[in-house]
């Protein structure tokens, strides 16, 4: 780890520093007065390396120049953010914990092994890993687990998703997030009760089972909706992205407090006290 950090001072690293994120969290990291870009990554063979990460990132000049080797700035930093690929980030997490680096990891997709690595890593250092860093949707979160206790049995849940046009992949992973923390709250099996759309025939809805769907269009950054349908009323809780910059802002966040945890695996629920 890098030299004594003070409360204005956390040395951080980015990864994937040319893409729309990275791009973002540079911006955040400079914005946030306890936080110093210390270190910028891209992949090896990307027309960026050798670059300055500030003006990457189009906020003027840092001093701080894309490299294509984390081993070769880790020493460097306190706290590494990490929102690149699961192979990528496998590695990223031996790196930091060799070197006693605490991670902020929003990378998702981790497979059975990949899991294992972010377990024994956190045996080594502190790591934050969560998929969405939002503080709203967090929040959602806590609020979504409440309202399932409450109503037991006695609602429907449908959980509505709308992301823009070029996101790739569905239903989003902060939509299984939600619709997990209500099946917990249920003692449910989320993989037991899911259903995904609806199309034809499909008789009664089943007690007990959680609808999920997703919607694409436009530039629509990110907007979740859980309905708890109860005979006579219905609950909607519902949160809506307007800017990329919060999940970065968010990420910052939890590098600021993640570097006075003990070694140990955390989530957004911890950053933001909504474990306690």
């Amino acid at each position: 780890m890098s030299s004594q950090i003070t409360e204005q001072t956390i040395n951080v690293g980015v990864i994937g520093a040319g893409g729309r994120m990275g791009r973002m969290l540079i911006e955040a990291v400079q914005q946030n007065p306890k936080t110093t870009l210390n270190a910028a990554i891209e992949r090896q063979g990307s027309s960026l390396v050798g670059a300055d990460a500030g003006e990457v990132a189009a906020i003027g000049c840092l001093d701080v120049q894309i490299v294509d080797d984390l081993t070769a700035v880790v020493n460097d930093i306190d706290v590494l953010i990490d929102f690149s690929l699961p192979d990528a980030t496998e590695q990223n997490m031996q790196v930091c914990a060799e070197h006693n680096v605490a991670m902020v990891i929003g990378t998702t997709g981790f497979n059975a092994q990949q899991e294992q690595v972010l377990a024994t890593a956190s045996e080594k250092i502190a790591i934050v890993y969560a998929g969405n860093y939002s503080t709203g949707v967090n929040l959602s979160l806590k609020l979504l687990g409440m309202a399932a206790k409450a109503f037991g049995d006695d609602a429907d849940v449908e959980v509505i998703e709308a992301h823009h046009k070029h996101k790739i992949d569905a239903p989003s992973g902060t939509a299984y997030m939600m619709a997990e923390a209500v099946a917990e709250a249920r003692g449910q099996n989320l993989k037991d009760v899911a259903i995904y759309g609806r199309e034809g025939q499909t008789g009664e809805r089943e007690a007990g089972t959680i609808g999920i769907h997703a919607i694409r269009g436009g530039e629509i950054i990110g907007d979740h909706t859980v309905m708890f349908i109860a005979d006579g009323e219905v609950v909607e809780i519902t949160h809506r992205a307007r800017a990329r910059m919060t999940f970065a802002a968010g990420a910052v966040r939890a590098a600021t407090w993640i570097i006075e945890q003990k070694v140990g695996q955390y989530d957004m629920q911890d950053v933001l006290g909504l474990n306690d």
